[in-house]
């Protein structure tokens, strides 16, 4: 029987960090592990796209998996276990599984662009063979095809694929996919952090976000507010974020997020090429935003802390 995950708020995108040799630093990776379960996601992702797994080897991709397993205590762990090859991905979900992984994260074939019938084949085929919740990942600016609708809800019948994470910036589109689900077991989570509150607003229930790894306890309390319905504390928390999500993309991701992850002191910005350092021209820009959100964060948590003893009382 496949285990339950409530795939319901915060799941940070994981970077990937690199000594000086390129070799994984798997001791600032379990330090940041478990820096964001004490920020309060819900959840943690390794191994995605931002974790640069494109550039790992298979062993390599089953290590830092088993080291984010063993670091943190409560959360669940998503392993990004995607190929455009499904036998290679079908590997790499067996091996995720057998080292414990609660849950698989599978980007949408890329380069190969098959047609919407190979996309459930090839889906279907990881979740017959693989129990453990499933969620499809939708990024055609990456894969070079989107999942359409009508393939969504077609997979999301399945009892092992839980969930679509929706990158296409395509908000009818995902509202259209939430809605034709909402009988299913099934979460439609943002995987574009500009877009996690109006994809909440149609029926989506979270975020595997990359803000996340800078900012977690202010989007956790986005999510968390939205969520609730209070879309004016929302609003006001996204405006606060904005100008993060921005600078995170103004070049391919991870670049920007482990440039900030740096200026932070959670881990080096080294990428393995053919990724590179966040160009000059950027690096003032995000310094500045970083700054300024310091002590929005700090209002978040001691406005969190306050109306928590409030309710105590």
């Amino acid at each position: 029987m496949t285990p339950e995950i409530d795939f319901t708020g915060v799941f940070p995108a994981m970077c990937t960090p690199f000594d000086e040799d390129e070799r994984i630093d798997f001791e600032t990776l379990q330090r940041d592990a478990q820096r964001l379960e004490t920020a309060g996601v819900d959840g943690i992702v390794p191994v995605g796209s931002t974790g640069e797994s494109a550039t790992l080897t298979h062993d390599e991709h089953i290590r830092v998996v088993e080291a984010v397993i063993e670091a943190v205590d409560d959360v669940p762990v998503i392993a990004g276990t995607g190929s455009n090859n499904t036998r290679e991905a079908l590997e790499l979900s067996e091996r995720a599984a057998a080292a414990d992984a609660d849950g698989l994260l599978l980007i949408s074939p890329y380069y190969n662009k098959p047609e919407q019938r190979g996309l459930v084949d090839h889906y279907r085929t990881i979740a017959d063979a693989v129990d453990l919740p499933q969620i499809v990942y939708n990024v055609p600016s990456r894969t070079g095809r989107n999942i359409e609708p009508d393939t969504a809800v077609e997979l999301a019948s399945h009892d092992n694929i839980a969930g679509y994470k929706a990158a296409s910036g395509d908000l009818g589109q995902i509202g259209e996919i939430a809605e034709r689900t909402s009988d299913e077991d099934f979460a439609v989570l943002s995987g574009d952090d500009a877009l996690t509150l109006p994809t909440i607003s149609v029926g989506g229930t979270g975020t595997i976000s990359v803000a996340a790894n800078i900012e977690p306890e202010l989007t956790c309390a986005m999510v968390g507010a939205a969520l609730d319905g209070d879309y004016a504390r929302a609003q006001a928390i996204h405006h606060e974020l904005g100008p993060l999500f921005r600078e995170l993309f103004v070049e391919t991701n991870p670049i920007p997020v482990k440039e900030a992850m740096e200026i932070r002191g959670y881990g080096p910005a080294r990428m393995r090429t053919p990724l590179t350092r966040l160009a000059d021209e950027y690096r003032d820009g995000l310094e500045a935003v970083l700054v300024d959100l310091e002590s929005e964060t700090a209002d978040v948590v001691d406005g969190d802390a306050e109306a928590t003893r409030e309710g105590d009382r």
